[in-house]
């Protein structure tokens, strides 16, 4: 049996969501933050600047790693694991 690579494995991942988010920013911290860590740690790409430059979150797609709250300098990530059911579902992963 052939190894599926990480991509290949990546994409059997599913989401079932709720509607609430399980992360929230603190906005204001976001502002005064120099560094923009999140952007670039975040390995679904899921934290983005806005035409306004303001830091924006999708939490459809979280992988639920925490990595943003770890290495958030301004502490400004509220996060938590989604209701029960809800979530990432990682499938031969």
């Amino acid at each position: 049996m052939k190894k599926k690579s990480v991509e290949e494995r990546l994409a059997l991942t599913k989401f079932e969501v709720y509607s609430e988010p399980h992360i929230i920013l603190q906005k204001k911290k976001c502002k005064v933050c120099n560094s923009r860590i999140c952007i670039s740690s975040c390995p679904a790409g899921l934290f983005t600047l806005d035409e306004s430059g303001e830091i924006t979150f999708t939490y459809e797609g979280c992988l639920e790693c925490g990595t943003c709250r770890i290495v958030c300098p301004q502490n400004a990530i509220e996060w938590n694991y989604p209701h029960g059911g809800f979530g990432v579902q990682y499938k031969f992963g």
